[in-house]
């Protein structure tokens, strides 16, 4: 029994300890934010897109940006999304490039309407 607690403990030190080293870094994700020139169709601040059907970013939950960043790359099938413009901007990211802007996007201040 002791083994086991032991094991468990390990593991769950151990997967902590690889979450930590690749958090998601904000400052880098502004950086990349900027320099994919992201805003041009999102918007200055992220809330005013230039077209009604391109989403607002700022406020979004990290995960979500992240996942969404992932499937524009898988591209169509399982799992992914069409869009030329973001298959684009996405293909020379990294998986933690793609973490980094939706931790930055995630703190940004938010005109989204969460109930009424």
């Amino acid at each position: 029994m002791k083994k086991l607690v032991s094991a468990l403990v390990f593991g769950a030190f151990s997967l902590g300890a690889t979450s930590f080293a690749s958090a998601a870094d904000v400052t880098k994700g502004e950086a990349l934010a900027k320099k994919y020139n992201c805003a041009s169709c999102h918007g200055a601040d992220y809330n005013k897109p230039i077209d009604p059907s391109y989403p607002k970013l700022a406020g979004q939950h990290a995960e979500y940006l992240t996942h969404a960043l992932h499937a524009y790359k898988r591209g169509a099938g399982a799992n992914g999304r069409t869009n030329p413009i973001m298959s684009a901007q996405v293909q020379p990211l990294s998986n933690q490039d793609m973490a980094d802007i939706g931790a930055y996007l995630a703190k940004l201040p938010s005109q989204l309407v969460v109930s009424k």
